[in-house]
């Protein structure tokens, strides 16, 4: 409804998605830039950082939606079958708590 009213469908091709996907993952990095991982945790306390973080995530969303919906992917289904592959790829038994191997 909302892309009808305005008549963006033509814009909605997966090439222009995946743009616009990325464009607004980096305004939601851009919201981290220059701090440390203890005062990102603060943000949740923080009302004016949070709705601005809100706002970008829902931008992401909205376009992965988006292109799932464009390329008929259940994004489900897609979102399952990935995990299933992330188990098989980082097995618990050596992955447990680490973010890699150590070799």
């Amino acid at each position: 409804m909302f892309l009808k009213e305005r008549l963006w469908e033509k814009y909605h091709n997966p090439k222009d998605l995946a743009e616009s996907i990325c464009i607004e993952a980096a305004e939601l990095l851009q919201l981290f830039q220059w701090i440390n991982p203890k005062e990102s945790k603060n943000f949740k306390n923080e009302q004016n950082k949070l709705r601005k973080i809100s706002e970008e995530l829902a931008d992401v969303a909205i376009y992965c939606l988006s292109m799932a919906n464009t390329l008929d992917i259940d994004l489900t289904t897609a979102i399952l079958q990935k995990i299933e592959l992330n188990k098989k790829k980082y097995p618990s038994e050596h992955y447990k708590g680490k973010a890699h191997l150590n070799t």
